[in-house]
């Protein structure tokens, strides 16, 4: 049975769960949510997931949300991507949840998908300090290690990556983090790696 996927391209926590499946070798597909024209507000959707976000997982009569649930989930049925300390690895897929992907999936939204006339300077200048704090937290841990825990890709990395791969700005420039540039290039390098508008429908380009 192939697991389906809610998705859209620009979701990087849709992302950690479709990096996660391709990098565990899970069959899944992907399944487009038009997020940006209220789908995920529709009463069809809210009946799939009651927070009206994406992604979510349908695999015969599961249904589960939230990316880190999702990521657990495929860990524990292909026993991947837990190679080594589970409290490490569960420590930074929990720190990327309050204070990574929640700083940097705001941030980018505010500064490149709403209207200009509607995005709140207060608000981008709040989001860019903890944003900036939680990028220098990243580089330093990765400035000793390959991987985010452990000698292999776990869940730690597909989490912490998520919103790391996409063009828009909001801040995190690869030049001035070289050791977190050198880690997205060896998570590029694993088979089966895709963008995340390669792996998943949904690109800005589409609405232009």
């Amino acid at each position: 049975m192939t697991a389906k996927l809610y998705c859209f391209g620009e979701s990087g926590n849709a992302y950690k769960a479709a990096l996660t499946m391709t990098l565990a070798g899970y069959d899944w597909e992907p399944v487009f949510v038009d997020f940006f024209r209220g789908e995920t507000r529709s009463p069809e959707y809210l009946a799939l997931n009651e927070m009206g976000e994406a992604p979510v997982f349908v695999e015969g009569d599961v249904t589960l949300t939230q990316s880190g649930l999702i990521q657990m989930h495929i860990a524990e049925k292909t026993g991947k991507l837990m190679e080594g300390d589970r409290n490490e690895i569960l420590r930074w897929l929990f720190w990327d949840n309050h204070k990574g992907s929640s700083q940097f999936g705001a941030l980018r939204f505010i500064m490149n998908f709403l209207p200009e006339e509607k995005r709140p300077q207060a608000a981008i200048q709040w989001l860019s300090g903890r944003a900036q704090a939680a990028l220098k937290t990243l580089e330093r841990h990765l400035e000793s290690r390959e991987w985010m825990a452990g000698d292999a890709p776990t869940l730690a990395d597909t989490a912490c990556c998520g919103y790391l791969y996409y063009p828009e700005p909001f801040g995190f420039e690869r030049t001035n983090f070289p050791a977190i540039s050198a880690w997205l290039d060896r998570i590029a390098a694993l088979p089966g790696w895709k963008h995340p508008y390669d792996m998943m429908p949904g690109n800005p380009a589409d609405r232009a």
